[in-house]
């Protein structure tokens, strides 16, 4: 279906938080890595609201998150330049304090996508959510679109990983590359590694090959 009227996007602010806390609740309570990460579906809503409410924040503070006017759908974004930002212990706290029995999971996840992080500078989109009752009308796109022509005004690179292949084609559509996928441990899913860089001679840019060493996670 498409958009009903045009989508304005704007930076996202603390007063912003209770309604996109619960957008990447819901957009992200299904699926393959939901399954993995929380096999449980009693105990999924719960960790995801304290885990999201942590993600949401971290965000405002080293990041940049973007929404739309009518909070619809959010967007995370992290400057990654050279090195990761280092997080200190109590961060690791927090995760674990949010996230519970299920901690390991999460830290898991976070350091194999450290691992697998492309080396070259980019804009990394960590997360990217659209109200399931708003999806299928372009919101994701027009959010994502708003931030690829502040990127290409600038001659920067995007980097995301996408956890269903539905994901993945829409990026394609968008203009990223597929690089090799991750396949999580313990019977876990497929992760797609997607990067956007800028075209050259009218085509895609190829994926980096270089990959940062082995680094603590977000």
């Amino acid at each position: 279906m498409p958009p009903t009227r045009s989508i304005t996007v704007r930076q996202a602010t603390s007063d912003d938080a209770g309604p996109l806390i619960t957008v990447l609740v819901e957009a992200f309570l299904d699926g393959p890595v939901a399954d993995w990460l929380v096999p449980d579906l009693a105990d999924r809503r719960t960790v995801y609201f304290r885990y999201f409410k942590l993600v949401f924040n971290h965000g405002l503070q080293h990041g940049r998150v973007d929404t739309t006017d009518d909070q619809s759908a959010v967007a995370i974004w992290y400057t990654r330049d050279q090195v990761p930002l280092v997080e200190s212990t109590g961060h690791y706290y927090e995760v674990e304090r949010a996230t519970g029995r299920y901690a390991p999971r999460f830290l898991l996840l976070d350091a194999i996508f450290e691992t697998h992080h492309p080396h070259a500078p980019h804009d990394y989109l960590a997360y990217v959510a659209v109200d399931p009752r708003h999806q299928g009308r372009g919101v994701g796109t027009a959010l994502l679109t708003n931030a690829h022509q502040t990127l290409d005004a600038a001659n920067r690179a995007a980097y995301l990983e996408a956890s269903n292949t539905r994901n993945r084609d829409l990026y394609q559509r968008l203009g990223y590359r597929q690089g090799a996928p991750i396949h999580l441990p313990t019977e876990g899913p497929l992760i797609w590694r997607m990067w956007r860089g800028q075209p050259t001679d009218g085509t895609p840019a190829p994926f980096p090959t270089d990959l940062l060493p082995h680094r603590s996670p977000l």
